[in-house]
């Protein structure tokens, strides 16, 4: 890659993961506080999911410019690879739930490329 592209793509994927400790804290709390149920906590992990790609995606596109919804795909499909990656260093022994990894992966792909879309 291109020296002007890594530096915008950087840029986003910290604000997307400073984003998502945010959020996530703020839905643990609420979590506690609220005592949601599982199915409503996994909706609301994939909407920060896809809040936080959105975001991404719109800074990684602003900053390039050009081709804008596919860098913001590209945006959330680097903040799937890092969280995947992530994940899976930190539970070597245990089996992937392939399904989830496809839908989480559908989900920061899909925010990333509204960000692009929008900026």
């Amino acid at each position: 890659m291109e020296h002007g592209i890594i530096k915008p793509m950087m840029r986003s994927l910290l604000v997307s993961y400073i984003l998502s400790g945010i959020l996530l804290a703020a839905l643990a709390f609420a979590l506690y506080k609220l005592r949601l149920s599982e199915g409503v906590v996994n909706i609301m992990v994939y909407g920060v999911y896809l809040i936080t790609c959105l975001i991404g995606g719109l800074l990684a596109s602003r900053r390039l410019r050009q081709r804008r919804f596919f860098w913001g795909l590209l945006s959330g499909l680097f903040y799937f690879v890092v969280l995947f990656a992530v994940s899976w260093a930190m539970n070597m022994g245990s089996t992937i739930d392939m399904e989830r990894s496809v839908t989480v992966m559908a989900v920061c792909a899909l925010g990333g490329t509204l960000g692009g879309m929008m900026s």
